[in-house]
């Protein structure tokens, strides 16, 4: 059974950093993409960042580009999305999700859906003041 926990949240003033990590057990981890989704009350689930399977391509939103960066770490099963610069707006609970699939999901399009993703962490919370 696939099984994803994320830490790392925290909160911080406008223009910090955080790291946020999840680790990931139940499968061969190398063979999925992996990818970051975050929830602020109110709102529906939206797409941060994701990674392919070989780690060559990565996704991001449009508001989060150029500030987070996601990688990961194949050896000890670790997906990280570094965030930088935070702002307000970023304050929501951050998932960690791995798709059922393996491979490539396709596009860009296929890797911001939800529907693509059926394992998710547990959350954790962002919270960025102004």
């Amino acid at each position: 059974q696939v099984h994803l926990v994320d830490t790392g949240g925290g909160l911080v003033e406008a223009g910090a950093s955080l790291r946020l990590s999840c680790v990931a057990s139940g499968r061969i981890f190398s063979a999925y993409a992996m990818a970051w989704f975050r929830q602020a009350p109110g709102r529906e689930r939206e797409f941060v960042a994701a990674i392919s399977h070989t780690g060559d391509e990565t996704y991001y939103a449009h508001s989060v580009k150029g500030r987070f960066t996601i990688s990961r770490d194949d050896a000890n099963n670790m997906v990280y999305l570094q965030m930088n610069s935070l702002k307000p707006e970023d304050t929501a609970v951050y998932y960690c999700a791995g798709p059922r699939i393996y491979g490539t999901l396709g596009y860009y399009s296929d890797y911001i859906q939800r529907g693509n993703y059926a394992y998710w962490g547990q959350g954790t919370q962002v919270t960025v003041t102004s």
